[in-house]
């Protein structure tokens, strides 16, 4: 019995897609639920699973595009996995050459080019003959005591006396006398493209700064990171008291949640927090739902398997969609400052920073200054929508809380 393999529903918005690859090949035969074949949207790419166990029969090419719901190939559900010996006669047919003739056909033999004289070889001089100097000399008389005349090498000669000159290094051309290559944006590309351009000339975006003390953070998880992956499963990271940190200052200040839709200010009643993940396709952004509501261990653990199926491609667009304000982290490649673009249509995002150790002033300490890990953090915003003294009174809501982790636990 053949059973279609079609392609399904993966988010609301995606209605076309392109089949990318197929995991499988003609006639492999595979089980029900395991990935067979990759779907690039213009959202993310994701694996489609096999409908049935049987063996595939493939029915468009890599590289196809597609709609939600059509038919790109079938499961043989009666079908048997080929067995060793057929895929090695398979193997072996392809191997086998197309005109066994042609393979015994005589080809002129290349010759050798005669080696050189170990006179003239300049591999063959005896270590004490100088570089400069011929190796050709006539032989003395027996009868003559006159010393052999030595006779510079013109070539010799004029290599020493002109300077070494180092090329110009030209760049390394390919066959077809091309100096690059050529190839097509994937739709992801071409999204995440599209959405950074809308961001540069759809708003009026401008970053402001600050830099936190990250002392207290740090011992914190020194204190309790055993214990925490232990008891919850998971890794206990920085991004997660930003998260929190940042539901926190947005529900003070509901502008930044906010966004411009035409001639209105729409305003967010909930905490959805989009965290950029790198992958090796291009930037995407999960959104993490009701973050505001979410500990700790629940966001370190959401976060943690939205960026892990993100790299593995298994992400779903309705996960990337919607989203009231992002965060994205840049401090995780070695970046100490930067001013992240805005997630288009959102009004702001954060961006994390790497740490470092730096001379800062602390009035109640022993000494005024001490030395702290400390991270620059930036807020990018929409300034037709946001006050300068709203996004910086922000940043600085941010900056207390995660500097005092505790104000989280007891709501101050």
């Amino acid at each position: 019995m053949k059973l279609e393999i079609k392609i399904p529903s993966v988010g609301e918005s995606v209605t076309q897609g392109i089949v990318s690859s197929w995991l499988k090949a003609e006639g492999d035969f595979v089980e029900e639920g395991s990935d067979l074949l990759e779907l690039e949207t213009d959202k993310a790419n994701v694996t489609v699973p096999a409908p049935a166990t049987g063996v595939v029969s493939i029915a468009v090419k890599p590289g196809t595009e597609v709609s939600i719901g059509q038919v790109v190939g079938f499961i043989d559900s009666e079908g048997k996995p080929a067995t060793a010996a057929s895929a090695q006669s398979k193997l072996a047919a392809a191997a086998q050459p197309a005109n066994v003739a042609a393979t015994t056909e005589k080809r002129p033999v290349p010759v050798a080019a005669p080696a050189p004289s170990p006179v003239t070889a300049p591999s063959a001089l005896p270590q004490s003959v100088p570089a400069a100097v011929s190796p050709v000399q006539p032989k003395p008389s027996s009868q003559s005591a006159v010393p052999p005349v030595v006779v510079p090498s013109p070539v010799a000669a004029t290599a020493s006396a002109t300077p070494a000159v180092h090329p110009i290094p030209r760049p390394v051309v390919s066959g077809d006398g091309q100096s690059f290559t050529r190839t097509p944006m994937t739709s992801l590309r071409k999204r995440v493209a599209q959405k950074l351009l809308e961001a540069q000339h759809s708003t009026a975006s401008l970053s402001t700064f600050n830099e936190v003390n990250m002392k207290n953070i740090m011992d914190l998880r020194a204190r309790y990171r055993e214990e925490f992956q232990r008891i919850h499963g998971v890794k206990l990271g920085f991004t997660s008291f930003f998260v929190k940190a940042s539901c926190r200052a947005l529900a003070e200040f509901p502008m930044v949640n906010a966004r411009i839709d035409g001639e209105d200010i729409v305003y967010f009643k909930t905490y959805d927090i989009g965290v950029a993940v790198s992958t090796d396709r291009g930037l995407v952004v999960p959104v993490v739902r009701g973050a505001d509501r979410l500990s700790i261990a629940q966001l370190e653990a959401i976060i943690a398997d939205l960026a892990l199926r993100a790299r593995e491609r298994k992400v779903l667009p309705d996960e990337l969609a919607g989203g009231s304000f992002s965060i994205t982290n840049g401090g995780v490649f070695g970046s100490l400052l930067s001013t992240p673009l805005l997630n288009y249509p959102q009004s702001a995002i954060l961006g994390m920073h790497s740490i470092q150790k730096r001379p800062v002033v602390e009035e109640d300490a022993a000494e005024n200054i001490v030395v702290r890990p400390m991270m620059y953090v930036a807020l990018t915003y929409d300034h037709r929508l946001i006050d300068g003294k709203e996004a910086v009174s922000f940043l600085r809501r941010v900056k207390a809380l995660v500097e005092d982790p505790w104000r989280l636990l007891i709501d101050v």
